[in-house]
């Protein structure tokens, strides 16, 4: 069996160079929060989610500061039951770097992401992004279905495949009520 040129960048990618790869994020935390990119860096990943080298395909090099998303203990004047920190937040750090990157861009839309990197203060994220008005878009019949107006506002709809993964979409067990979603099931058990 013959293994082509993305398969030897997905190997790489299971183990990077640790010195390239942290001289790269000293450079991204440094660098803006929203950071437009000529090239993806994993070329793989963004081929498989859909990424072309054609106007109207943009991708975003986005930071995303980790931890931070429970609720704050009060100070006083609740009973014990109350006084645990609950984690508030039922997506993960994927979704919120789409979200912010559609909020960024009104444009444009997101397509898919994908995580290039994280510290002990970041994760990094290149977020796809398409132009749904170039006609370069609208002619292509690969990807022309995200002009419509159905697809708009993906990441705040939960349609990315980390919004479909934190509405538990992606669990396939016959056991699990995941259509339309978890929080319906939960809330039709009762």
């Amino acid at each position: 069996m013959v293994n082509g040129f993305y398969h030897f960048i997905r190997e790489a990618w299971k183990k990077p160079d640790v010195k390239v790869l942290r001289q790269r994020m000293i450079e991204w935390r440094h660098s803006g929060v929203f950071t437009k990119v000529d090239k993806p860096l994993r070329l793989d990943r963004a081929r498989a989610l859909g990424y072309k080298d054609k106007k109207g395909i943009i991708v975003v090099r986005v930071r995303v500061k980790r931890g931070g998303h429970k609720r704050p203990r009060p100070a006083k004047g609740r009973r014990s039951k109350r006084m645990h920190t609950n984690k508030n937040l039922m997506i993960n750090y994927k979704t919120i770097a789409e979200q912010r990157t559609a909020n960024k861009y009104k444009n444009l839309e997101v397509l898919n992401s994908y995580q290039i990197g994280k510290d002990g203060m970041h994760y990094f994220y290149e977020v796809i992004c398409v132009d749904p008005t170039k006609p370069e878009i609208r002619n292509d019949k690969t990807i022309n279905w995200i002009t419509k107006a159905s697809n708009s506002a993906r990441p705040e709809r939960g349609l990315t495949s980390a919004g479909k993964k934190s509405r538990g979409l992606m669990d396939k067990s016959p056991m699990s009520k995941t259509r339309p979603s978890v929080r319906a099931g939960k809330r039709r058990g009762k």
